[in-house]
Order: structure tokens, then C-alpha cells, then sequence
């Protein structure tokens, strides 16, 4: 049984307290936080394994929140609760740094099951330790990367994106195999949530660097190349 420190960023006590209690049956250690302010002081003062934050919070939004944590450089996964459940309402949480997002109502197995699935993930389980390609290195289970022994800032998202492309390295990569993979989605959200992160991940390999290392295969995919 996992025993995890969670942040809790909701402002509906009863809500609040049901969660706890469930994530606390399974093993884990439950911070709670009422709002948004609250949530970022809490995640600058202590280091949690996962944050789950409802998206309508009084005073600071919980994307906004994200945003903020992943600015101040709080890597863990996050999983997004929201009466929002619509597929826009998804793709906005994701295109902010979200890891996961549920709908409300949920069931509370399937929560227990997401959280544990976004741990899995986060922690690189039944994955090579270390997936080597060209000059770039994957630490999966450390979850960092490296370009010519430099190590190169990723957000979570970015991460697991990265690590997508480095298992499929030299390989083309659809846009369709990054939406069902990285993002779990089954349908296209006709957003640019997937230009925009290559693009930023593309930035963060290649700045500094003269050689490129993603290249965009029009009308295919993505492709990493070895420099």
C-alpha cells in the first residue's frame, strides 16, 4: 500500500473531509488547504508526492494555482477535480500543467485509482531507469533530462511527453499516439494543447545547443533526431 503525502486544495469542507478520510483509508497523509493562497503556501513550505486542487476556488482559480506551482517549481503530479467536466474544460486544465482531470461527481474508487495510476507514472515505474538516445538522456525514475550531461528543466507534462518521445526515439510520433498516451485522451480537442507543448519542449532541448533534436514531420508527427 502506497503511503503518499497529498495536498488537498478544496474550498467545499464536507467535500474536504470525505476525500481525506478515503485517501487516508488507502494509507496516506492528507494536507488540506481551503484556497488557492493557501494551497501555494503550503506546497512552497512542505514537499507533497501528489496535489489534488478543485478547479473553482475562491480567491485563486486552480489553474491559476497550477500555473503558479509550476512556475515556483513544484514538480509533483497533479490531479484536477472539477464540477467542469467538459472536454474544453479538460484540455484547459491539461494546456496549465494538470496531470490528471476528473469530473465531479466521481466515483471514490476511481479516484484512489487515478491517484495511484498518477503516482505509478510520476515515479517511472516498469520503465528502463535510464533511456539513452543520441546526446539526450531520460532518468525515469528520477523523472529529469539531460542534453550532453546538462540537465534541462522539465515540468511534469513536459517530462512525461519527453519520455514518450525518447521510448519512441527516431521513431515518428502522431499526434494521435501523443493524445491517447500523454494527454488520455480518446478524441481530438481541435486545440493546439500538443504544438504548444512540443514547441516548449522543443525550446528547452534545443536552447543553447546548435544542433536540433525535434523536428516536426508536417503532416505526420514528431520526431526526436539524434544530434
Amino acid at each position: 500500500m502506497a503511503d503518499l503525502h497529498i495536498l488537498y486544495v478544496e474550498d467545499d469542507a464536507r467535500l474536504a473531509e470525505q476525500v481525506t478520510a478515503l485517501m487516508t483509508q488507502q494509507g496516506d497523509r492528507v494536507t488540506w488547504a481551503a484556497d488557492g493562497a493557501q494551497g501555494l503556501a503550503r506546497a512552497a513550505a512542505e514537499r507533497f508526492d501528489l496535489v489534488i486542487l478543485d478547479r473553482m476556488l475562491p480567491g485563486m482559480n486552480g489553474l491559476e494555482l497550477v500555473r503558479r506551482l509550476r512556475a515556483a517549481g513544484v514538480a509533483a503530479p497533479v490531479l484536477m477535480l472539477s464540477a467542469l467536466g467538459r472536454a474544453e474544460n479538460r484540455v484547459d486544465g491539461l494546456e496549465a500543467g494538470v496531470d490528471d482531470y476528473m469530473a465531479k461527481p466521481f466515483e471514490p474508487a476511481e479516484l484512489v485509482a487515478r491517484v495511484r495510476a498518477l503516482h505509478r507514472r510520476a515515479a517511472g515505474q516498469g520503465h528502463s531507469p535510464v533511456i539513452l538516445f543520441g546526446d539526450l538522456e531520460c532518468h525515469v525514475k528520477a523523472r529529469t533530462a539531460h542534453r550532453r550531461g546538462r540537465h534541462v528543466p522539465l515540468s511534469p507534462k513536459e517530462f512525461t511527453l519527453f519520455a514518450y518521445l525518447m521510448e519512441n526515439a527516431g521513431e515518428v510520433v502522431t499526434r494521435e499516439m501523443l493524445l491517447r498516451d500523454v494527454w488520455h485522451l480518446n478524441f481530438d480537442p481541435q486545440t493546439n494543447v500538443i504544438d504548444v507543448s512540443v514547441g516548449r519542449l522543443r525550446r528547452k532541448l534545443e536552447e543553447g545547443f546548435d544542433t536540433p533534436v525535434l523536428e516536426t514531420i508536417w503532416g505526420a508527427g514528431y520526431r526526436l533526431v539524434a544530434a
